[in-house]
């Protein structure tokens, strides 16, 4: 595996938070969030875009999990 300088780890971990914060606010800037009407769903295309860019820039998140569970103690006494 590549090592990278902290700037750039730094970098790939905060697309996918921002990303998805970026999501939360085009959608609580929809008019649509506020509507009673049935059948109106807030999600336009800038929320969508976020979402599924949130999901692409997931893939650095997920090897930390996978390196940090990989490294868990084990509880159970076994």
């Amino acid at each position: 595996m590549a090592t990278y300088p902290d700037s750039i780890g730094w970098l790939a971990h905060a697309a996918s938070p921002t990303f998805a914060l970026m999501a939360g606010i085009s959608t609580a800037d929809n008019p649509a969030f506020c509507m009673t009407v049935s059948g109106s769903w807030p999600v336009n295309s800038m929320t969508t875009m976020y979402l599924l860019m949130s999901a692409f820039h997931l893939p650095p998140w997920l090897r930390l999990i996978r390196a940090h569970g990989l490294n868990k103690p084990n509880l159970k006494g076994e």
